[in-house]
């Protein structure tokens, strides 16, 4: 697969939910000393700040997520759950705190290195289908936070790849989010089978007290 040229800082410098969509088909690379991984971006949400009670940067700008309030074309990286790290693109003017969740996507390069950290992946679809899946598979944790995306001797860039048509592009509720969530800011490929499950977010319940 021809991975095309570096994208552009300003392709980053738009709000999340236009950036978004335009993202599916493109190639999400990442290079370590003697390996190259490519992804092609097949799932996202967008997230956009301080508007957006979903978004990490709702309530303001924190060690944590500094990496959100930009500038654009930067990559923020962050651990969830307790279980797994997930990567997203910085979008918007400096200080919006705009995002992009890189949800899923098809290994295209690299595919033993990748299978190589992610043994449960019954099959090559698998193998990124969902952002902890993704971030394992590519090898990207929270030392690649602030990485900038849109250098050419960066360990994780973005390229251009193949833009996926408008009438492949489907777009819904996101997933697992308890605020928000119903807004469409999911997009994806219309039948990709390395796309993952919608989630519904399922609120914890709280343990009854005894007397």
């Amino acid at each position: 697969m021809d991975i095309g040229d570096l994208m552009p800082r300003d392709f980053f410098a738009r709000p999340a939910h236009l950036v978004a969509p335009e993202l599916l088909g493109r190639v999400l690379l990442r290079r370590e000393p003697g390996q190259t991984i490519a992804l092609r971006i097949t799932e996202v949400e967008a997230y956009e700040g301080t508007t957006d009670p979903a978004s990490h940067g709702y309530r303001g700008k924190t060690l944590r997520n500094a990496t959100m309030f930009g500038p654009a074309g930067h990559l923020y990286v962050y651990w969830i759950y307790g279980m797994h790290h997930a990567a997203n693109l910085v979008c918007g003017r400096a200080g919006e705190s705009n995002g992009v969740l890189i949800r899923a996507g098809e290994i295209v390069r690299g595919h033993a290195h990748a299978a190589s950290r992610r043994h449960t992946a019954k099959n090559h679809h698998e193998l990124a289908k969902g952002p902890g899946r993704l971030t394992l598979a590519l090898g990207i944790d929270r030392s690649l936070d602030g990485t900038d995306v849109c250098a050419p001797d960066s360990p994780v860039r973005v390229h251009e790849g193949t833009p996926a048509p408008s009438a492949a592009v489907l777009s819904g509720p996101r997933t697992g989010v308890s605020k928000g969530h119903e807004t469409p800011w999911r997009f994806w490929l219309a039948q990709d089978a390395t796309v993952s499950p919608y989630r519904r977010h399922t609120p914890r319940k709280r343990p009854s007290r005894t007397s």
